[in-house]
């Protein structure tokens, strides 16, 4: 009788009995704050009884939707079967295209209930940011206490994750009753097919078969033709898109499926990859918000000193590295035209880098740390571990290589086993203790910084384009050639510019000199590189907007080509004297690392795992991913080189140090907010991961129809005829 009462009423007027119910609610948890209230937070007007609250309601919020919606799917399936099921049948028969059913499949309404859910939420919290505060929030009650907070704490956690896995069971449950609803449909389909009535005749399948077969003669089309399609050759027309106000995405060309145990293991250093990007993120995200309320906490383990490098541990060592094997494992094998050599040393890398990385960033947070040296604060026992995980990998390569179809060994092998060589090689040199007391560590310390970003994430990386680029595109390299230049000209010049961090230092002046002309002359590979791959984009502009992985490509080559060269001008020592030790530093790193490094790394994602998985990312969530990561790092690096070019000046006006602090205030908050919208970016990224990767599969109506017909067959002619 309820769920009668509940179908009768529109998903409009549902959405608005939902948001009057939690206003109405409002004043019984959300009240003026006076000098007697609790709050978890001095000075807040958010409590933390009201923040469990509002989260244990969100959750429920999101039950009642997800039974809403099952309840609705469940009435249009009662009335597709008993009103357009014909129609349907018919619709499957005359076209027989596997892509088309899928997009037939991929047509029903979604609501945007997450975003419902989002407003909901923060309708919900509304009273309690505005309503008039009195007087400071005291601790004196007995749920300011500690023990007490930590015990609401405990007893939240439990509950949290039972409400994550009611809702988990609820969405399972609709999704295994729509594959149910496809099941039955299927068999009704094949009933219906079945029937001498509705049974194509051998004319009009053999019709169908030759539309799906039909090839172009390269001559055939030619223009002053009324267009007719009679051979088949137009798929997926469409005059509708689930958000209009975004470019409908093409989905990825289908491919023969690789080996299903190398499959696996793509997916699992992808997975853990975006996984080590969440909480390397997340402890930036927690950094850059300490950096404008330092006073967030008194812990040791949580200071500054340590969670920063907590920070680039992670992003660097295991995001970005574990990312960029999980590419390599992909691409090696499928440009040598060869299986992966050992799929088993595969997986005992991807343990060695995992283990390494979350026992590092342990002992960093408890104060176990090589303090002597920037991105190497991990000991060595640790991160010898993880150099043996990249040992494995590169001879797995090379092997398969070795093992290669084809004659030539293609630009995008020479770029990533290159980039292993030299990424052992620097992490040998960095962590061996020879020449490393007073002067000598702090030329070590730039080979070892300045090598680990060229050397192997960027190297590494644009290997990695020189295979995607193509793929995606669906058109070969712009100029091999072009491409030989960047790796020899990067591999001279790069490896002698890291000690320009270490310009008016005590280092000799002629070293200095060398790394400043080395920077000077990496605009070679870099112009090379951006010419192959623009080049290779020209005239395919327009399939940028259609791909999941292309805006991210395009925006890693823009980035490429302006980092590189904002590097070199760095590296001067007129204007190394202005931004040496300023925040214009770590706005150049981000712009490297995550303008260039990681937006390929989301590039190469959305572009492997469809093809791996077979599953699209949702379009929405791609486009929230792509404009949160790029704006959010707009706001990142341009308060921080405008406040980082003030604070050099200021210094070589000989200002007090203090007051370059407070004029970076501003920019510090730019900085946190956008972290936090490239945090969320990642956040997006992670269910977008979950989308792909998912294991449950819809079921395909037709091929399932004809499977039940294929086995009705099979049993005719298995039953003994008397």
């Amino acid at each position: 009788m309820i769920f009668q009462m509940i179908n009768r009423l529109s998903k409009s007027k549902l959405k608005l009995l939902i948001l009057t119910l939690l206003i109405f609610l409002q004043p019984f948890f959300a009240v003026a704050q006076n000098d007697t209230d609790i709050s978890f937070f001095p000075n807040k007007s958010i409590e933390f009884i009201d923040l469990l609250v509002t989260v244990v309601l969100i959750t429920v919020a999101s039950i009642v939707v997800l039974l809403l919606k099952l309840i609705s799917n469940t009435n249009k399936t009662a009335n597709d079967q008993t009103e357009h099921k014909k129609s349907k049948f018919k619709e499957y028969i005359s076209n027989l295209n596997a892509n088309e059913i899928e997009l037939i499949k991929r047509k029903r309404i979604k609501n945007n209930n997450g975003l419902s859910l989002v407003i909901l939420g923060l309708l919900y919290l509304v009273p309690q940011i505005i309503f008039a505060q009195t007087g400071p929030a005291k601790r004196e009650d007995i749920f300011s206490e500690p023990g007490i907070v930590i015990t609401l704490v405990l007893i939240f956690i439990p509950l949290f994750f039972a409400l994550l896995y009611l809702v988990s069971k609820v969405t399972t449950s609709f999704r295994n009753y729509h594959n149910f609803q496809k099941l039955k449909e299927a068999e009704a389909f094949a009933a219906f097919i079945s029937d001498d009535e509705n049974m194509p005749s051998n004319t009009e399948l053999e019709e169908i078969k030759q539309k799906s077969t039909y090839e172009v003669v390269p001559n055939e089309i030619s223009a002053g033709k009324v267009s007719h399609d009679s051979k088949g050759l137009l798929k997926n027309i469409t005059s509708e898109t689930n958000y209009r106000f975004f470019a409908t995405k093409r989905p990825p060309i289908k491919r023969p499926k690789i080996d299903p145990a190398l499959t696996k293991l793509v997916l699992w250093f992808l997975g853990t990859a975006v996984f080590w990007l969440f909480v390397g993120s997340s402890v930036g995200e927690y950094v850059g918000i300490k950096f404008i309320v330092p006073d967030a906490d008194t812990y040791s383990w949580l200071s500054i000193g340590r969670l920063r490098a907590v920070h680039t541990n992670l992003v660097f060592w295991a995001w970005a590295t574990i990312g960029i094997m999980g590419l390599g494992y992909y691409i090696v094998p499928m440009v040598s035209n060869a299986p992966l050599n050992s799929i088993k040393n595969g997986w005992t890398a991807l343990i060695c880098v995992n283990f390494a990385m979350f026992v590092g960033a342990i002992t960093i947070m408890v104060g176990i740390n090589n303090g002597g040296g920037e991105y190497r604060e991990i000991i060595w026992p640790i991160m010898a571990i993880w150099a043996v995980g990249l040992l494995l990998t590169v001879i797995n390569f090379i092997k398969t290589i070795a093992k290669r179809t084809t004659t030539e060994i293609y630009i995008s092998n020479w770029f990533i086993v290159a980039s292993y060589i030299f990424i052992l090689i620097v992490a040998f040199i960095a962590y061996i203790p020879m020449g490393q007391d007073g002067i000598g560590e702090t030329i070590v310390q730039g080979y070892y910084m300045h090598q680990a970003v060229g050397m192997w994430f960027m190297f590494s990386m644009l290997g990695v384009l020189y295979y995607l680029l193509p793929q995606q595109l669906n058109k070969p390299i712009y100029s091999y050639s072009l491409g030989v230049l960047a790796f020899w000209s990067q591999i001279l010049f790069y490896t002698v510019i890291g000690t320009h961090h270490f310009v008016f230092s005590a280092l000799p002046w002629w070293l200095q000199t060398v790394a400043i002309v080395g920077s000077v002359g990496m605009l070679i590979p870099v112009v090379a590189g951006t010419t192959n791959y623009l080049m290779t984009l020209r005239g395919s502009w327009s399939k940028v907007s259609n791909s999941y992985s292309l805006p991210f490509f395009f925006v890693g080559i823009i980035y490429y080509f302006t980092g590189s060269f904002q590097g070199t001008a760095e590296a001067f020592r007129s204007t190394n004297l202005i931004w040496h030790f300023t925040d214009f530093t770590i706005a150049h790193s981000h712009i490297t690392m995550y303008g260039i490094i990681t937006f390929l790394l989301f590039g190469g994602i959305y572009a492997i795992v469809p093809r791996l998985t077979g599953k699209e990312p949702p379009q929405l969530g791609v486009g929230a991913h792509f404009w949160l990561a790029l704006i959010g790092l707009q706001f990142y690096t341009i308060p921080l080189m405008i406040g980082g070019t003030l604070k050099g000046l200021m210094w070589a006006e000989g200002a007090p140090f203090i007051d370059s602090v407070v004029m970076m205030g501003p920019y510090w908050l730019w900085r946190a907010i956008g972290g936090t919208l490239m945090w969320l970016s990642h956040i997006v990224l992670v269910y977008n991961m979950y989308k792909m990767m998912q294991p449950t599969v819809d079921v395909d109506v037709k091929q399932k129809a004809f499977e039940i017909i294929n086995q009705n067959l099979e049993t005719n002619l298995a039953e003994p005829k008397i």
